[in-house]
């Protein structure tokens, strides 16, 4: 059972940073109880972000193995990307799924919406599910090949230990996506 809580007021905030990607900005609160409180938060582009599980028949799934500047090192994860202005999240999809992999899908199914870090920053991810896949490229803004990496939905706990698959968002999409096509075993 979910309570409703009465939010807390925002009195003053303003913008402390601001790159091409993110802002931070400084929040005064009033919380209910009266204690006053000063946050920082982080603030996305405002257009969302779309990750794609996507499968190549009905037990081999497609990750993609890529540089990541947060960690500096190689990850193994799942499509993903912004929303561009004026698409869809399903469209967003679609079109990531042809830059990165060589694929367009047939059948997108919205597996969840997740938030990224609900305590400090805003943004949002939307999980499909893609299915009856075929073959369509289109050029992405890599900055080098990605390494397209086939696995068995099977043999998914195998991939729960790969070293290199441990982004969170990969991690609840593999696990929803599993659930959603035959459940955790």
């Amino acid at each position: 059972m979910t309570t409703k809580k009465v939010l807390p007021q925002i009195t003053a905030r303003k913008q402390v940073a601001k790159s091409r990607l993110f802002a931070i900005e400084q929040i005064d609160l009033t919380f209910t109880n009266g204690e006053n409180r000063e946050y920082e938060r982080m603030s996305g582009t405002g257009r969302g972000a779309v990750m794609i599980v996507p499968m190549l028949d009905a037990d081999t799934m497609l990750l993609v193995r890529e540089y990541c500047a947060g960690t500096h090192a190689y990850e193994l994860g799942f499509p993903k990307g912004l929303i561009d202005a004026g698409e869809s999240a399903a469209e967003a999809a679609n079109r990531e799924l042809k830059e990165e992999i060589g694929y367009g899908a047939e059948k997108l199914t919205l597996v969840h919406t997740v938030a990224m870090a609900p305590a400090f920053f805003d943004a949002q991810m939307t999980i499909f599910l893609a299915e009856n896949l075929y073959a369509e490229k289109l050029v992405g803004d890599e900055p080098e090949a990605l390494e397209i990496v086939p696995w068995s939905l099977t043999n998914y706990r195998q991939l729960l230990q790969e070293p290199d698959f441990n982004e969170a968002r990969s991690l609840a999409a593999l696990l929803l996506v599993k659930d959603q096509l035959g459940g955790i075993s």
